[in-house]
């Protein structure tokens, strides 16, 4: 599969999937009321959009919904995009930026050295 791009309000929606791994468009709907006060109606557009683009898949009876993409996939292609936008593809800068923040933790820190480590 390619490039999945998606827009904040159907990653919301891949979320909820994602955690419970199927789920009837109803109760979808009904937790995207309680986290975000979404109505029904808009929860339903967001779905059709995501099996429209592949993401999901549906199944009768009830409508079922199932995530046929993980979230690394998709985290794979915004972490990208993020680097292409704003530190122009270098890896190198965005973690310069985040040491310059100071945000990371020590803990953090080691993880990520042992990373690069296990990358060499």
């Amino acid at each position: 599969m390619n490039e999945i791009k998606l827009p904040d309000s159907e990653i919301k929606v891949m979320d909820i999937l994602w955690e419970y791994k199927e789920l009837s468009a109803k109760d979808t709907a009904q937790r995207m009321n309680e986290a975000y006060g979404w109505k029904k109606n808009t929860t339903y557009t967001v779905l059709k959009k995501l099996q429209e683009k592949g993401v999901i898949e549906r199944s009768e009876p009830g409508f079922i919904c199932k995530p046929i993409i993980g979230r690394e996939q998709v985290g794979r292609t915004e972490t990208k995009s993020l680097l292409d936008r704003f530190y122009k593809g270098s890896a190198a800068t965005l973690f310069s930026a985040f040491l310059k923040d100071k945000s990371i933790s020590n803990e953090e820190i080691d993880e990520i050295k042992a990373m690069i480590e296990k990358m060499k």
